[in-house]
């Protein structure tokens, strides 16, 4: 009886403390310290589609306080399916996107993501997102750097 319970005990101190041994920790949100160097995320939201199923859209300011350029290679958004970086450009009085698999961010520079240009695609949202709540973005940049913000949550037709 006494092995038993020593055996069972020795099993969960050894649980917890591998727990705390995490060796490839995932970024949290807000946590700017995995981002490139002198990157800094403001001004984040993401807008819900007016027609539900429809894709939503994230907007925000990146800033590159650095003596270096950084590239963002990726964007994850939490509750979506799946996230791309896309421009909107005019061509022959039509508004088209295209998608960007990349985007550099000069140095000590920024680059604004806002309707009607550079902009995050967010596909197949989950019905919890939802006006008023936050949801984490995850942007991935060259040489495996991830940064990871908060994105207030708005309705279709809300203005920021």
């Amino acid at each position: 009886m006494k092995f038993t319970v020593f055996a069972s005990l020795a099993l969960a101190v050894s649980t917890l403390a591998l727990a705390g041994c995490d060796s490839n920790p995932q970024p949290k949100a807000g946590d700017m310290a995995n981002a490139p160097e002198g990157i800094s995320v403001s001004d984040a939201r993401l807008v819900l589609p007016a027609v539900k199923g429809n894709p939503g859209a994230v907007y925000f300011t990146v800033l590159n306080d650095s003596a270096h350029g950084a590239t963002i290679q990726g964007v994850a958004v939490k509750g979506a399916g799946s996230a791309m970086i896309h421009q909107t450009t005019m061509a022959n009085g039509m508004s088209e996107m295209q998608a960007m698999p990349q985007i550099g961010i000069p140095a000590k520079g920024s680059l604004t993501f806002k309707p009607g240009g550079l902009h995050v695609m967010a596909m197949e949202l989950d019905g919890t997102l939802a006006k008023g709540g936050t949801t984490d973005v995850t942007l991935s940049f060259g040489g495996g750097d991830k940064a990871v913000f908060s994105a207030e949550i708005l309705a279709a037709g809300d203005s920021r």
